[in-house]
């Protein structure tokens, strides 16, 4: 029953020793690196393409999930996400804020009226996916209101709920670095924009056992150097 854990350990510890020897001769080794699905293809795999080109010693392996991960129990060096969970001996490092925004297409708004307290939702079609599931959380000062939501198309890609939001399905909930351009030209609109969704972290998720190896903490760094103090959905357009 202890055997799978003791080795885990003993691969740890090999790899450790073998990190520190490399550290002089620059970064070498593997890393094994888990990002959501859409915000990697969109944003992310240009910045860990950035980072291994100044790193051209490691081997990557970048793997997109949309689900939460425990990287000590499924192998990864580095996990980026932003689902509130959290694991024993695993460090959450945050990296920048992520805007979650309610919104639809005025053609569903024209059809089926918007909400306008979060507990109408539970009388309109909604788009669900991982990032909140069936329960959406507001916030309503002093305190938050949580709705169970029937869900009218359910998509493991937030891409896929942005598509069906502009084509009038119904009601999306979608993070801003997706959303953003299609609110500036109308053709999504923001609903109970007086009752937000609390903001998400980004964060890199991190085994504690790996915290010290090169490639890992360089890699956070250069997360970091990307993500904050403005991630790169938020910064204007190159003229």
């Amino acid at each position: 029953r202890l055997l799978p854990q003791y080795q885990r350990l003993v691969a740890e510890l090999d790899e450790i020793i073998g990190t520190a020897a490399a550290a002089e001769r620059g970064l070498e080794g593997h890393l094994r690196v888990k990002g959501p699905t859409t915000l990697t293809s969109l944003y992310l795999g240009a910045i860990f393409a950035d980072f291994h080109a100044l790193n051209p010693g490691l081997t990557m392996d970048i793997v997109l999930l949309d689900r939460s991960v425990n990287p000590l129990e499924e192998g990864f060096d580095l996990v980026v996400g932003a689902l509130p969970a959290t694991y024993p001996n695993v460090v959450d490092i945050p990296l920048c804020p992520l805007t979650i925004v309610l919104c639809a297409a005025p053609g569903y708004v024209d059809a089926k009226g918007a909400p306008e307290h979060p507990t109408e939702l539970t009388e309109h079609d909604c788009l669900t996916s991982v990032l909140m599931g069936n329960t959406w959380v507001f916030e309503q000062s002093p305190s938050l209101v949580s709705v169970e939501v029937r869900s009218k198309f359910h998509a493991n890609d937030t891409r896929v709920l942005r598509e069906a939001a502009l084509r009038g399905v119904g009601i999306a909930v979608l993070p801003s670095f997706l959303d953003k351009e299609d609110l500036a030209k109308g053709s999504l609109v923001q609903l109970l924009p007086n009752t937000p969704i609390p903001t998400f972290w980004l964060k890199a998720i991190v085994p504690r056992i790996k915290l010290n190896k090169p490639g890992v903490q360089e890699l956070t760094d250069f997360l970091k150097s990307r993500m904050h103090p403005t991630p790169p959905w938020e910064r204007a357009p190159a003229t």
